[in-house]
């Protein structure tokens, strides 16, 4: 990148040279943020090229690695062109660009993620301990009816404490992951029609912070493995595989339904008494169901795979749902990149009408 002089060299050369390097240094920082590949050239709103008197004949180059591709840079100003034409029509170029914005909101996704942490239990009295209490009060008031028969839920592999704990922060995991995306556009409502940055951001942001919330879980997790003496196996170092795979299905869903919940507040509100129906179909207070209609609804249920792979990993390694665990596994993983592509088309009509 050349910078030209557009003052005649009046003042003598080596004045003007010292002051030019003086002031190169005190912007080395913030040209080289400026001129950063991904995110500058497609997020930042930026001024004219760089021009810098230099009050001599000389001229200076910038380093190479901080030189802006040559398109733009009169200019640096990315244009915005709506066309009736679908971005499907260019499967390569759309999937090109989703990966560069998936670079590009890496830190932006960092940013918000510690932001939303922060507020969640900054003005808490009981700070992270809400992280806790979930799955404590609901195994207590469980196993109180267990114990009394009010209950009868059979055996179990654990303790029942344990397994109510374990299944229950399992649970509570894919909740948040459910409910991340949906959260994350709604509370961006107001500056995503004023501000261009990669939506895909919001959803990192929601994920990563859904990923810390069970890291604290975790620690109740091996509290109650050290009280009730589960012995574990190796396989346990596997469990984490399954989880994320649990927390990939919740995204899934909640990514599919993000666009409609910031169009209608009716998601938000029935996704609430959809999953307090879902817990009684997911074995998290009772074992797998063998034979009835109510074992096939539960073994319909896309989550009990994932979520009894992760709990018999963690615990016996004895694995009952290999098989459909693989199947909801690859069905996720190709249905969030649908959806992925899907969120991208919808949210530009979506911002427009709520905007």
């Amino acid at each position: 990148m050349t910078i030209i002089n557009p003052i005649t060299s009046k003042i003598p050369s080596r004045i003007g040279a010292k002051i030019i390097n003086k002031l190169l240094r005190l912007l080395d920082k913030p040209i080289n943020k400026l001129l950063t590949n991904h995110y500058t050239k497609k997020y930042q709103p930026s001024s004219s090229a760089l021009s810098v008197s230099l009050w001599s004949e000389k001229k200076i180059y910038l380093p190479r690695r901080r030189r802006v591709h040559r398109e733009n840079t009169d200019t640096m100003k990315r244009e915005i062109i709506y066309t009736p034409l679908s971005s499907l029509r260019h499967p390569k170029k759309l999937l090109r660009e989703m990966w560069q914005d998936l670079l590009a909101s890496r830190e932006l996704a960092w940013r918000l993620m510690v932001r939303d942490i922060n507020s969640q239990y900054r003005q808490s009295l009981l700070g992270i301990t809400w992280a806790f209490l979930p799955p404590i009060v609901m195994a207590a008031g469980f196993t109180l009816a267990n114990q009394a028969n009010v209950i009868q839920v059979g055996k179990t592999d654990i303790p029942y404490p344990a397994y109510v704990t374990f299944s229950t922060a399992l649970w509570q995991t894919f909740v948040e992951a459910l409910n991340a995306p949906l959260q994350a556009v709604t509370q961006a409502r107001p500056i995503l029609a004023k501000v261009n940055f990669p939506r895909e951001a919001l959803i990192i942001a929601k994920l990563g912070e859904t990923l810390f919330n069970f890291a604290i879980k975790i620690l109740l997790i091996i509290a109650l493995f050290i009280w009730f003496q589960i012995p574990v196996t190796w396989t346990i170092i596997l469990a984490p595989v399954a989880i994320i795979h649990l927390i990939l299905l919740g995204t899934l869903i909640g990514i599919l339904l993000a666009p409609l919940g910031l169009l209608y507040q009716d998601i938000s509100r029935g996704l609430t008494l959809i999953t307090g129906f879902w817990l009684f179909l997911t074995p998290v207070i009772y074992p797998v169901p063998k034979t009835g209609i109510f074992a096939a609804l539960v073994n319909f249920n896309p989550v009990t795979p994932l979520l009894v792979t992760a709990r018999e990993l963690a615990t016996t390694g004895n694995l009952s749902q290999s098989t459909a665990f693989w199947i909801v596994s690859i069905i996720t993983f190709i249905g969030l990149i649908l959806t992925w592509i899907a969120f991208r088309l919808a949210m530009p009509f979506v911002v427009e009408r709520v905007g």
